[in-house]
C-alpha cells in the first residue's frame, strides 16, 4: 500500500490534508473537531486584535461550481486563538498545527498581532494572512509588493519564530516574479496560495439579484471555478521561490484527483475550503481515500515520488 505522509517545515504529517482558513474553525469545538479528523493537520480562524462579527448575512452561498462569500473577517479575536494554540501545543506537542492571523486596521494591526504572538508562549507555525478580499474599503496587503516587502521587514526585526504568508492570486508572470522577489529576501517558511478569487458576481437566475449582501453582492469566489488558477499559483510560486520555503495548495480541492494536481505541481500540503463547508469535517476521509486510489492507479508508493514533477510539452 502506497502512504500518504508528508514532511512540511520538519514534521511528518499522516497526510497533507487541512482544512483552509475560515472554514470549520472558529472556536475550540470546531478546531478540536478538525484535530480529532482524517485531516493531516489543521489552521485556525485568520484572528484580528479584537474580535469581529463580520459582514452582514447572507455572506456566504454553496454555487454549483464552488461558492462565493464576503464574510468580513469574523472572528474571536487574537487572544481567543493564541490561547487555544498555546494550550494546545503543549497539550500535543506532537500534533503541530497552523495559527492564521490577519489584519483589519492594517500595516500597524499586522505588525502589534505578531509582536503579541513573539512575546507569547506559542512556539508555532504562523500563517500572516496578507490576503482579506471580502473587508469593504480594505486593499489587499499583497497586491501592494512595496508595502508587503515593509511589513516583513518591520516583522523580522522582532520575530524569531517560524512563519509563512497567505496569498492572494495572481495573474500576470511579472505578479509571480514580483511576489516572488520580495518573499525571497526572507527567511519565511511556506506560502499558502491561493485565497479566494476577489470580488466576483453571482446571479440568481430566478430574481435576477445578487445572492449575498455585502459589497452590492460582490465577492471571493471558491471551489471548482478557482483551481485553474490556485494550481498556476501553487507551479508558478514553486519555481520562482527559494527552495526552502514550501508551498501549501489551496483552492478547487473536490476530489483526490485535484489534490494529486496541487501536489504535482509542487504543494507540500493542500487545504480545503469551500468543499468542507459542503461537506463536514468527513470529507477528509473521503478526499485521502480517493488520493491513495490516485497514487495506487499511478504506481507511486509515497508523495514525494511525484511531488513538483509536473510534466510540460516542450
Amino acid at each position: 500500500m502506497p502512504t500518504l505522509e508528508t514532511t512540511f517545515y520538519g514534521h511528518t504529517y499522516d497526510n497533507p490534508f487541512m482544512n483552509a482558513s475560515g472554514v470549520h474553525c472558529m472556536d475550540v469545538t470546531e478546531l478540536d473537531e478538525l484535530a480529532s479528523s482524517a485531516a493531516g493537520s489543521f489552521v485556525t480562524k485568520s484572528a484580528t486584535a479584537d474580535g469581529r462579527k463580520g459582514n452582514p448575512e447572507p455572506r456566504y452561498v454553496n454555487l454549483d461550481l464552488g461558492s462565493i462569500n464576503s464574510m468580513g473577517l469574523p472572528n474571536l479575536g487574537l487572544d481567543y486563538y493564541l490561547n487555544y494554540a498555546i494550550l494546545r501545543q503543549k497539550s500535543q506537542p506532537d500534533a503541530p498545527f497552523v495559527m492564521s492571523v490577519a489584519s483589519y486596521q492594517g500595516f500597524d494591526e499586522y505588525v502589534d498581532n505578531m509582536r503579541q504572538i513573539q512575546d507569547s508562549a506559542y512556539t508555532g507555525l504562523v500563517e500572516l494572512n496578507l490576503s482579506c478580499p471580502n473587508v469593504p474599503g480594505k486593499p489587499q496587503m499583497a497586491y501592494d509588493f512595496e508595502d508587503t516587502k515593509r511589513l516583513l521587514t518591520e516583522i523580522f526585526k522582532f520575530y524569531t519564530k517560524p512563519f509563512g504568508v497567505k496569498l492572494p492570486p495572481y495573474f500576470d508572470m511579472q505578479h509571480f516574479d514580483k511576489i516572488a522577489n520580495v518573499l525571497n529576501q526572507f527567511d519565511l517558511k511556506f506560502v499558502n496560495c491561493i485565497n479566494s478569487i476577489g470580488n466576483g458576481l453571482y446571479i440568481d437566475e430566478t430574481t435576477d439579484t445578487v445572492v449575498i449582501k455585502p459589497k452590492g453582492g460582490f465577492g471571493g469566489i471558491g471551489g471548482e471555478y478557482v483551481k485553474p488558477t490556485a494550481l498556476a499559483n501553487v507551479r508558478a510560486l514553486k519555481q520562482r521561490l527559494n527552495p526552502t520555503i514550501e508551498v501549501i495548495g489551496t483552492g478547487g480541492i473536490l476530489t483526490g484527483r485535484d489534490a494529486y494536481e496541487h501536489l504535482l505541481c509542487g504543494a507540500s500540503m493542500v487545504q480545503v475550503g469551500t468543499q468542507l463547508q459542503k461537506e463536514g469535517v468527513h470529507v477528509f476521509e473521503r478526499l485521502t481515500a480517493e488520493l491513495l486510489a490516485v497514487l495506487e492507479e499511478k504506481g507511486y508508493q509515497s508523495i514525494a515520488e511525484f511531488k513538483g514533477k509536473l510534466g510540460t510539452l516542450d
